[in-house]
């Protein structure tokens, strides 16, 4: 069984059991989040699709704890001025792992 929800102006697929990284948000490692924003539910041979969202479909999910992304570099170069500049960045996002869907 799948669901497709909404978080954080972003469309994502879980599955229960699944581990995702969502945006980064203050919460303490061990807390269950719950998303109503449900567009589509599927998996058990039909699909309910929600116009926008499917009325009294939640989504449970416990915070795992907090993650740092990859590094993304981030270079400018002005030509013939002899200025270059590298610098790095890596966002932080929380992980989750989906436990009900319904």
């Amino acid at each position: 069984m799948y669901a497709i929800i909404a978080d954080g102006g972003r469309q994502l697929k879980v599955e229960e059991g699944q581990e995702v990284d969502l945006a980064y948000r203050e919460a303490e490692k061990g807390t269950k989040l719950t998303f109503d924003r449900v567009l589509c539910i599927g998996g058990t041979g039909d699909v309910k699709l929600g116009s926008p969202t499917i009325e009294g479909a939640t989504v449970v999910a416990e915070i795992l704890g907090t993650t740092q992304g990859d590094k993304v570099y981030i270079q400018k170069l002005r030509r013939r001025k002899n200025s270059r500049r590298r610098t790095g960045h890596r966002a932080m996002f929380t992980r989750v792992k989906i436990q009900k869907i319904g």
